[in-house]
């Protein structure tokens, strides 16, 4: 059986913190792609705005959270949900 792919999501509570954020880890090299917050884990959070991180990613990004104090509400993980294949049917 395949190993299960994680996801994990960076909160915000505005969008102003999300593309600074972005931003910053573009500058070291690091891959943040802005998504939409999955409904199931926006809870009181109005913003609707992510940063999708893979889990290969997810510990320099951690790392870089802690050296640089950015501004963020939280780091969710989820089970991916992207299916690459969810138009084939052969």
């Amino acid at each position: 059986m395949a190993e299960l792919e994680l996801n994990y999501y960076i909160l915000f509570a505005n969008y102003t913190h999300g593309l600074a954020l972005q931003e910053l880890l573009k500058k070291e090299k690091l891959t943040a792609r802005i998504a939409p917050t999955p409904r199931s884990i926006q809870g009181e959070l109005s913003c609707g705005m992510s940063l999708l991180v893979k889990q290969e990613e997810i510990e320099a990004v951690r790392s870089f959270l802690e050296r640089s104090g950015a501004e963020y509400h939280s780091i969710v993980e989820m089970p991916c949900q992207i299916q690459p294949k969810r138009d084939r049917f052969c």
